[in-house]
């Protein structure tokens, strides 16, 4: 008897130390990461300047990263999140540009249109039953169709000053704006997902849309709301990405997509292992793109960008399922 009553707690103290170090050992491989290019490329790596592009460059990889988890939280997938990002700075650089029409009215029109593709997802997917991944694989392709069309398959140049010195033209610490955006978005969704009902019922859904729906939750409204916010995020995205960028490139903001998926899963097995949360994201965003940059600084090979990407989505995805899987089995 007595075994057993200093055995349990000590089972208990082992298992909180293991969660503990599973919260925050994506962060500490991230910091033995930096150590070490900063240790092989002392001058060049480990400098606030580097770390200050590095930062603003990939914020619209973060917005995106945060569109994709509203709606995996709710049990659906949205691929088309680059295509939507495209889509929203390529209209950046035709309507501003191309028909001289002022910035902010256009970028009213492009959060509109994050809106409108949000709902058609919806249509799709909840009313007429198609799989959330046909449906945004689909769009995918047909966005990027429209931007070929309307930009005629080339780089819009010359995009409103205002909008450039938003993104990267102001610094806080030395850090462009662009970067205070996305950590904004994430403080947000932060408290929407942990401390809003809205949160709540968005993680109910996901975890299982029958006991949901049993217990008076709205499913299908919840999961239209899911869809329409990613595609606004992702929208909001183009914008930053057409600001960080200062043109509309109709081809480079789907290369957003594999990493932002990826940290996406691979944030959720940091910060609250076991569910997509947005600090899980962001520090897993720039986990990722502290890994491209410096393997680019060491003159890597462009293909060795893409096996990273993929190799850590796999990764990602393995161990964000059993991390997700021993949460289940606890719960139970």
């Amino acid at each position: 008897m007595t075994d057993l009553a200093t055995t349990a707690p000590q089972n208990r103290s082992r298992k909180n130390l293991t969660r503990q170090f599973e919260r925050y050992a994506l962060l500490l491989v991230w910091v033995l990461i930096i150590a070490a290019f900063s240790i092989a490329m002392p001058n060049s790596f480990f400098s606030w300047g580097n770390f200050s592009i590095m930062f603003a460059s990939y914020a619209p990889a973060a917005l995106l990263a945060l569109a994709i988890i509203v709606p995996l939280t709710a049990g659906d997938y949205d691929l088309s999140v680059g295509a939507t990002l495209t889509l929203s700075a390529s209209t950046i650089g035709v309507l501003n540009v191309w028909h001289q029409m002022p910035i902010l009215l256009v970028l009213l029109i492009v959060l509109a249109m994050g809106v409108v593709v949000g709902l058609i997802h919806s249509l799709f997917i909840i009313y007429f039953r198609v799989p959330s991944l046909v449906v945004t694989l689909g769009s995918t392709s047909l966005m990027s169709g429209i931007v070929q069309w309307m930009t005629n398959s080339s780089t819009i140049g010359g995009i409103d000053n205002s909008l450039i010195m938003a993104a990267v033209g102001y610094r806080l610490f030395g850090i462009p704006y662009a970067f205070y955006y996305a950590i904004a978005a994430a403080l947000v969704m932060w408290y929407i997902f942990d401390y809003m009902p809205l949160g709540r019922r968005l993680l109910f859904v996901g975890r299982g849309r029958e006991v949901a729906r049993l217990n008076g939750i709205s499913v299908d409204k919840v999961r239209v709301g899911a869809l329409v916010m990613s595609a606004v995020l992702a929208s909001a995205a183009g914008i930053l990405y057409a600001g960080v960028l200062g043109s509309a490139d109709p081809y480079s903001g789907l290369n957003f997509l594999l990493p932002a998926f990826a940290a996406a899963f691979l944030g959720a097995t940091t910060i609250q292992p076991g569910r997509f949360n947005p600090w899980g994201a962001i520090v897993a965003v720039y986990f990722l793109a502290t890994g491209i940059t410096g393997l680019s600084m060491l003159g890597i090979p462009l293909w060795v960008t893409n096996v990273f990407n993929g190799g850590a989505l796999i990764l990602a995805v393995t161990i964000s399922q059993i991390t997700r899987g021993r949460e289940a089995s606890d719960i139970g």
